[in-house]
């Protein structure tokens, strides 16, 4: 194994020099155990988020294009290695994908809303127009705060992004709270805070119900891993509770329920080409 593994014991601080040499030993053959899991699986899936995961945050998110190596390890997991690969994002299904750079690749998008199929069917659910078009209210009245340029508009919600300017970032998040409770029917829609911003959006979903909704369709003993990097992530790592490997990917450590945490780039690319190795595919 080439990848450097943290455990991260249940949500608990964890540093490689926090345990012994035995215990990190014990957490390399736990991991060890999982890829030799992969290899004779009845089925397999591997579930990834985008941004901040396969790859780097931009100010600009228009030019969050993946790591180098991620778009030719991705391809080749999805054609040589008999995975379900699918991505989870809070992105549209459709921006994501033309990000990525790969064809027939599944895409949750706007958190589970939006699900684009590998064969291309597009899917969501209707909305209701309260929420639109409370949601549109929103709009106008974070425009009024003078955040207009700060905006992303979804199909299901509206998302303000301040990544690059964290100077102003305490005054944006109190003008985002200071709409949100001035929204009068909110019913159905809920505030979320990701890395680098908040987001007012449809709350039927989340990230764990797109995972849950991919568990159902695999068999149970399909071997599975769901690697993230944000908040909004901690819902799938829930929902795969039991089911899976759970792996936080990111460049400092932070409170979760993932099983294990990965740095990017050098983490993520070894650990996509063990899955590769451990499946038949060329490493």
């Amino acid at each position: 194994m080439r990848v450097a593994f943290y455990l991260t014991d249940g949500g608990a601080m964890a540093h490689a020099q926090t345990y012994s040499t035995s215990y990190l030993a014990a957490v390399q053959r736990q991991l060890c155990g999982f890829f030799d899991r992969l290899v004779g699986a009845p089925e397999r899936g591997l579930l990834l988020d985008y941004d901040g995961t396969l790859a780097e945050f931009r100010p600009d998110a228009e030019k969050a294009t993946p790591y180098r190596e991620i778009p030719a390890l991705l391809d080749r997991i999805r054609r040589h290695t008999d995975t379900r690969l699918a991505i989870v994002t809070g992105r549209r299904a459709y921006e994501a994908a033309r990000l990525l750079g790969l064809k027939h690749v599944e895409v949750w998008g706007c958190h589970g809303l939006e699900r684009l199929r590998a064969d291309g069917t597009y899917e969501m659910p209707g909305i209701d127009t309260h929420m639109l078009n409370t949601i549109s209210e929103a709009d106008e009245l974070l425009a009024e705060e003078g955040l207009s340029g700060l905006l992303e508009h979804k199909p299901a919600g509206t998302a303000v992004h301040w990544r690059g300017r964290e100077a102003i970032s305490a005054e944006v998040r109190q003008k985002v709270q200071s709409v949100w409770t001035r929204l009068q029917n909110k019913d159905g829609l809920r505030l979320d805070a990701f890395d680098g911003g908040m987001e007012i959006r449809v709350g039927a979903t989340n990230k764990g119900d797109a995972v849950r909704t991919i568990l159902s369709e695999m068999d149970h003993a399909a071997v599975v891993a769901y690697l993230g990097d944000d908040r909004t992530d901690e819902d799938a790592f829930l929902a795969l509770e039991g089911r899976g490997l759970r792996v936080l990917v990111r460049t400092e450590f932070r409170e979760t329920a993932a099983d294990v945490w990965i740095r990017p780039p050098d983490g993520l690319v070894a650990f996509l080409a063990d899955w590769s190795s451990a499946c038949g595919g060329a490493s």
